[in-house]
């Protein structure tokens, strides 16, 4: 079985979409292991290759914050923009051009907010909701995951 990057890409996009919580996929040439942790978050993918990758050692949970802590994100129903893709994190379409959005900008649905490049092909991602951007979540030039935030923003 061969299985090309786009192909991954839908299959983890479809799984992170469902609350399976483990997915095992082997052939003589590839295996793929993905497994959820408590959040829901896409925890091991194994590379392509006949060798597997054990799962991460569990750690203790982190310590709860002191009540003084503000508020995080999801607390505030703050939706997040994720990347759909791995790749790089750019908030402006060159160097010598303003950013898409900053902190503050009101964005609204579809609009260009960023752009992730991945294998030399540059991405526009845009916002799937209106409202105000709060924060952004990823350095310029930054690497990006699959699913991780790259900014949030309060709906209205």
């Amino acid at each position: 079985m061969s299985i090309n990057f786009n192909e991954l890409r839908d299959l983890l996009g479809a799984i992170a979409h469902t609350d399976i919580a483990e997915v095992s996929l082997k052939t003589e040439t590839f295996e793929l292991n993905v497994r959820r942790d408590a959040t829901t978050k896409i925890q091991t993918v194994a590379p392509i290759a006949s060798e597997t990758v054990a799962p991460p050692s569990s750690t203790p949970a982190p310590p709860t914050p002191p009540p003084e802590t503000p508020p995080s994100p999801a607390e505030k129903k703050w939706v997040a923009i994720t990347s759909p893709m791995v790749g790089t994190f750019y908030r402006a379409p060159a160097p010598d051009e303003p950013p898409f959005v900053d902190v503050g900008d009101r964005v609204s649905n579809t609009q260009t907010v960023c752009i992730i490049e991945a294998m030399k092909l540059m991405n526009e991602i845009e916002a799937e909701v209106t409202g105000e951007v709060m924060e952004i979540a990823v350095a310029n030039g930054e690497p990006v995951e699959y699913g991780q935030t790259l900014m949030w923003v309060n709906p209205s």
